[in-house]
């Protein structure tokens, strides 16, 4: 498999990592194609996993080619000095248009591998802004200063805008060009209808942070095919809420 290359050089590689791909391997199931594996086995050489994506979102993601960078970065991120930015299309309309929520994240008590806001949780902060609004949904970019598990995710949710297609925060149902067009017709050659989008709609978008050196490094990948044309028919067959500058 070839992953789009951002950006390389000595101490890192970055890469824009598709949807459903693990970032490292599954525990019980090895066979299953992650994505640090796969850019060994393209590079020939061992490279150092510094942070992760979940397997659904896709986008900017960042790996150390040696040990001396997987310190340095591991302590960047431990640090918070990696500026993080998402893009996710989210259910509802968002108000205020923009905010930052400060809200602790803990394991769900009976829900394996479920996070929920709580008290006892670890401190999370996630900036956000609406980029566009429709009726029913909008376009939101984030940037997050924790790197909790599901945070966006968990953070929407417990603003009541839970991520398209989220089956473990939302109502998980794929999206379909037919909820947002009047009329909607299949083609003569479709037996039923293919979904726009049917996996948690959110996208690590930038990542920037400065090597020991002073080397400032940007990386971005633009928003991928599936939650780029839901957005192009939101804008074809959807008004726009006005409000937004």
């Amino acid at each position: 498999m070839q992953i789009e290359k951002l950006y390389e050089d000595d101490d890192v590689i970055i890469v824009n990592k598709p949807s459903g791909l693990l970032v490292i391997p599954d525990r019980h199931d090895t066979h299953i194609p992650s994505l640090n594996k796969i850019l060994e086995a393209n590079t020939g050489k061992q490279i150092w996993v510094v942070h992760r994506l979940d397997r659904d979102t896709s986008g900017v993601i960042c790996f150390a080619k040696n040990e001396e960078m997987h310190r340095y970065m591991s302590l960047l991120f431990q640090e918070r000095e990696v500026a993080k930015y998402y893009i996710g299309l989210v259910n509802g309309l968002v108000v205020p248009a923009e905010g930052r929520i400060e809200h602790a994240i803990a394991e769900h008590p009976a829900i394996k591998g479920k996070m929920i806001v709580s008290k006892k949780g670890k401190a999370s902060v996630t900036e956000y802004k609406v980029l566009e609004q429709w009726p029913l949904y909008s376009l939101v970019q984030f940037r997050i200063y924790t790197g909790r598990t599901h945070q966006v995710r968990v953070h929407m949710q417990s603003l009541g805008h839970a991520l398209v297609c989220d089956e473990l925060y939302g109502d998980g149902k794929p999206f379909f060009l037919s909820q947002i067009k009047r009329k909607y017709k299949l083609s003569e050659n479709e037996e039923e209808e293919r979904p726009l989008i049917q996996r948690v709609a959110l996208h690590a978008w930038k990542l920037e942070f400065k090597k020991a050196d002073g080397t400032e490094i940007k990386a971005e990948a633009p928003l991928p095919k599936d939650i780029a044309a839901t957005v192009k028919q939101l804008n074809k067959w959807q008004p726009h809420t006005a409000g937004l500058s």
